[in-house]
């Protein structure tokens, strides 16, 4: 063999035993970056399932809120609605005792400053009390007068009803 030969086959058998290197150092790094992929892959399974399960109880907490706020909103609804039956019927209640005239509506008339005495001049079968005098008003007007105090008794209850409604909402 000459020297030439001998150089050429000993440059060969380096280039051999490097590629052989590099190709060992490769498979060596693949198999522990394999791992560090696995790992991470695996802690971050971990994180997405305590995101996950911290979502999931979030969700169960705000429906748990939003059905005790439903449950509160039509405990109230049916208050205020019994408020306002309530109030109908002692307003119709009271329209037939003024239409029967079981009651009468009455209003005080101003005294005259001269005679701020309330004791009738007159002697007679008056009876023993001594009050401000009085007048009693017309059925149709007491009729009116009940009619707006209903509106307005109405509009108190669904007042309240809205304000409830405002305050459980913003809680």
């Amino acid at each position: 063999m000459t020297s030439v030969q001998k150089l050429a086959g000993l440059v060969v058998l380096i280039l051999v035993l490097m590629a052989s290197a590099a190709g060992v150092t490769w498979q060596v790094q693949d198999w522990r970056m394999g791992n560090k992929l696995a790992q991470q892959a695996v802690l971050h399974g971990d994180d997405l399932a305590a995101i996950s399960n911290a979502a999931t109880a979030q969700a169960r907490a705000e429906q748990g809120k939003r059905l005790a706020l439903e449950q509160q909103l039509a405990g109230q609804d049916k208050q205020h609605t019994k408020e306002l039956s309530d109030a109908q019927r002692n307003q119709a209640r009271m329209r037939d005792q003024l239409a029967t005239a079981d009651v009468r509506l009455s209003v005080l008339l101003a005294e005259d400053p001269a005679s701020s005495c309330n004791v009738p001049t007159a002697p007679g079968a008056v009876g023993m009390v001594h009050a401000a005098r009085r007048a009693q008003l017309d059925p149709a007007h007491a009729q009116r007068i009940v009619a707006i105090t209903d509106d307005g008794d109405n509009a108190i209850i669904a007042l309240r009803a809205c304000q409830a409604y405002v305050r459980a909402i913003a809680r």
